[in-house]
């Protein structure tokens, strides 16, 4: 994987490719979550990096693309990243994103329909405004005091326990948290802004309708937020395939990466 850099208004992205050495028919795009970097898909990457062509970042913000504005919205997000894509000559990828991350995915289907080969959303949740109530879009945009008060070794161990069950994942999640161990200030306004980017989207009540072939993959021991009522919901609505992933959390492309990673690639084969 090659590190590159794509500038933007507000600061520097990050992200890594294999384009250079691998020639594919198919482009898999990983997202990782809010305050996550682009080591949480590393079993993926690893695993589909001599396959298909893949490309990974660490979202505005996060870990790498540091220092960056924390002005922008979720689809100034989505064009940054469609700007990249071009400058990839990446056609028609397939966007896999977790949590965050497939909210951005989303995003990116408003904003460029009929740019996507497949959608594969990894313990995220759908950003239609229907299916959030007045009050969580209320707590979404007031989270940054929740995270600036709370002691940071909590917040570790909640932040890294809380996202996965596997020794691996748990792992991990500390690990990309400690990036911000000097600096709890950075990780509150990063979550902070994250959320309220999120609300922000899902007040502005657009169609983010998925037209192009789409997967929901979930832990069945999801206890991020609301997240497993969202994907139960989105399916039922929907009619998009769900897999549950048994002995998974939040993060579980982590904490059952050979499944996860076989949905993946038999999705890739079948669009």
């Amino acid at each position: 994987m090659t590190e590159k850099v794509h500038r933007t208004p507000c600061g520097k992205i990050h992200y890594w490719t294999n384009k250079e050495q691998v020639k594919s028919k198919y482009t898999l795009v990983f997202l990782p979550g809010l305050t996550a970097d682009h080591r949480l898909f590393d079993k993926q990457t690893e695993y589909f990096g001599s396959k298909y062509t893949v490309l990974v970042w660490d979202a505005p913000g996060h870990a790498s693309s540091y220092p960056f504005e924390l002005t922008f919205s979720l689809m100034d997000k989505a064009g940054w990243l469609n700007e990249i894509l071009e400058k990839e000559g990446m056609d028609k990828p397939i966007i896999i994103g977790q949590s965050m991350g497939g909210y951005v995915g989303q995003a990116f289907i408003e904003c460029f329909p009929g740019k996507l080969k497949g959608f594969i959303s990894i313990d995220s949740a759908p950003l239609q405004r229907q299916y959030v109530t007045g009050m969580e879009i209320w707590l979404l945009k007031r989270m940054e005091p929740v995270y600036r008060y709370y002691p940071w070794k909590l917040l570790l161990k909640s932040g890294s326990n809380g996202c996965a069950v596997s020794e691996y994942g748990r792992k991990l999640m500390r690990d990309i948290m400690m990036v911000y161990d000097k600096d709890k200030e950075r990780y509150a306004k990063l979550a902070g802004h994250g959320f309220w980017m999120l609300a922000d989207a899902m007040e502005a009540d657009l169609p983010y309708k998925i037209a192009c072939p789409a997967l929901l993959i979930c832990g069945k021991h999801d206890q991020a937020g609301s997240t497993k009522r969202y994907n139960k919901a989105w399916h039922k609505k929907t009619g998009i395939p769900i897999k549950w992933i048994d002995n998974a959390g939040h993060n579980s492309n982590t904490d059952a990466p050979e499944l996860v990673n076989s949905f993946i690639e038999r999705f890739v084969e079948m669009v």
